[in-house]
């Protein structure tokens, strides 16, 4: 059986081996992050040019059939930081903002980054009409024409083109170098989407500071790992706070490393966090007068839980856990409010 079952907290040598082992992995994950697009070319014509797609899903329905969606979004169950696991991918929260996304659901940890996103700001009263939200390397996720949709007002930004092109993020359609992607789907309607929703090039390392104290939440998904050392990306969840008005709610995502407290991957193109390393961000921003909402540090106990995809990857459909060089690896999400 290919991959890993617990416990996961050992991970044999991946066929990567070691050397050249920094380009390998940035060429691996930029493969990786290609599922944000992959998911929409596999839906039926009728899906893409809007329609909502159904949630029937075959290997997704294999575990949590097939239920009717919710009408309104669920909002009995409000969930904080914490690592990707299969037990969200069962809620009907996951099956309705899915819909809302035009996204077929399935066992992926980058939708489950999505959902978290999503269901963090929309818990906190942020997705509304009059609030102004700032997205963060949003290649040509859908949280952008979503969050419009639902009446906010959109700040996009990502890198620019010349600096995907040179990332490798240009191949896999997951850079977005204007608007013109930001809502293919058709989740929002076109006039209100231009009405609500700019982009600009952004270098996350370098926020301009006319964004200071101009939004009412932010947002990164899965984009922190990748701008230059765990350090980098560690001071960018810091900056991001800049731009929050008081109360204001940043939601992030990223690579966490499940194997190991103590060793890690870190490359200027790709870094594996830690514990550790999310603790002490946490102990930063509180020690700024932030108030970081603990973490859930719960693995799962979901067959998808315990199960590490390994390279090339994607010949199943379970991917809540991949292995990278020596670790198995998730997505964590973290929400912090502006004092």
């Amino acid at each position: 059986m290919k991959g890993i079952l617990r416990p996961i907290a050992y991970a044999a040598r991946s066929a990567l081996g070691v050397n050249g082992l920094s380009e390998r992995l940035a060429s691996i994950d930029r493969s990786i992050q290609g599922l944000r697009s992959t998911a929409v070319s596999k839906m039926s014509p009728a899906e893409n040019t809007g329609s909502t797609p159904s949630i029937a899903n075959a290997d997704y329905a294999t575990l949590f059939g097939n239920p009717p969606l919710a009408a309104e979004p669920p909002t009995a169950i409000r969930l904080g930081s914490r690592l990707c696991r299969q037990g969200d991918l069962a809620t009907d929260g996951f099956r309705y903002w899915m819909s809302r996304m035009r996204q077929a659901p399935s066992l992926n940890r980058k939708i489950w980054e999505w959902y978290f996103i999503t269901d963090a700001l929309f818990q906190r009263g942020q997705l509304q009409p009059g609030r102004r939200g700032l997205g963060f390397g949003v290649g040509q996720e859908p949280l952008s024409s979503l969050f419009a949709a639902l009446g906010a007002h959109i700040v996009a930004t990502d890198m620019g083109e010349e600096g995907a092109i040179a990332a490798g993020w240009s191949d896999t359609g997951q850079h977005a170098a204007s608007l013109t992607a930001l809502n293919a789907r058709g989740i929002c309607d076109p006039e209100l989407f231009k009405e609500r929703v700019s982009f600009r090039v952004v270098d996350m390392n370098h926020i301009p500071a006319d964004f200071n104290d101009g939004f009412d939440f932010c947002w990164s998904s899965c984009s922190l790992e990748h701008i230059g050392s765990l350090e980098h990306g560690l001071r960018f969840v810091e900056r991001s706070m800049d731009v929050l008005k008081p109360g204001g709610v940043a939601v992030h995502t990223t690579e966490f490393n499940m194997t190991s407290n103590d060793r890690t991957f870190e490359s200027p193109g790709l870094s594996l966090y830690r514990r550790r390393d999310i603790e002490a961000v946490l102990e930063r921003l509180t020690r700024a007068g932030h108030q970081p909402e603990p973490i859930n540090w719960d693995e799962g106990a979901g067959f998808a839980d315990g199960y590490v995809d390994l390279p090339p990857y994607f010949s199943t459909p379970v991917h809540l856990r991949l292995q990278i060089a020596d670790y198995a690896c998730t997505s964590i999400g973290l929400i912090v409010r502006k004092t």
